[in-house]
């Protein structure tokens, strides 16, 4: 995926997560992305597949994303390769994607 790709989605959760952690604290923003997980997954399977996220993605405001796109998305989520997400890694996905979100975290966490 190139720079204006990826870019592009970081855009669409850098202003939203970290308002969300604000109002909502850490364990309610988790509680939310669960709920965007559960839109998102394949009932069948309880995880996100390519074609889960395709045909749900409108839901979380993903339209309009291409196909590449998406399996971009797939494949940087998928920590373990086995080419679907499962709920931690959609976690770890929508917290990465959002830069601001990241480096409050990391201010967290330093000592």
């Amino acid at each position: 995926m190139g720079a204006d790709k990826g870019s592009s989605i970081s855009v669409q959760f850098e202003d939203f997560l970290p308002s969300m952690a604000r109002k909502l604290g850490a364990e309610g923003l988790i509680q939310e992305l669960c709920k965007g997980f559960q839109l998102l997954m394949d009932p069948k399977t309880a995880k996100i597949t390519s074609q889960s996220l395709k045909r749900n993605a409108f839901r979380l405001g993903l339209r309009g994303l291409q196909d590449d796109e998406l399996s971009e998305m797939m494949r940087e989520g998928d920590l373990d390769g086995d080419g679907v997400l499962d709920q931690m890694e959609f976690c770890i996905l929508m917290v990465r994607l959002s830069p601001e979100l990241m480096e409050e975290s990391h201010r967290v966490f330093q000592y």
